[in-house]
């Protein structure tokens, strides 16, 4: 079942993780080991989580690299599902 509008992950992770922690854009960066502006394109939602990011998160903040990758296919799969109808598709059926 689809959640209703989720969140991005960026907004999980800044939301949940950094700003409760005090850490900082720069901080967090540095401790998954990824540049400054890749972290901030994911905090801002102009980029996904990727399997390597889920797994590095999943290590910084000790949750599972699943959980953020299904966070990621929820927010894909919703706004996706928000375009159904413009899409030209013919249904399959069995004779």
């Amino acid at each position: 079942m689809l959640m209703h509008n989720p969140p991005h992950p960026g907004e999980v992770i800044r939301a949940l993780c950094l700003e409760p922690l005090g850490i900082s854009v720069t901080e967090a960066a540095e401790a998954l080991g990824v540049s400054r502006k890749t972290l901030s394109a994911i905090l801002n939602g102009h980029a996904g989580i990727s399997p390597e990011m889920a797994v590095r998160l999943s290590i910084a903040f000790d949750t599972s690299a699943e959980s953020w990758l299904n966070q990621q296919s929820q927010y894909e799969l919703w706004h996706a599902e928000q375009h159904r109808g413009e899409l030209q598709v013919k249904r399959l059926v069995a004779a």
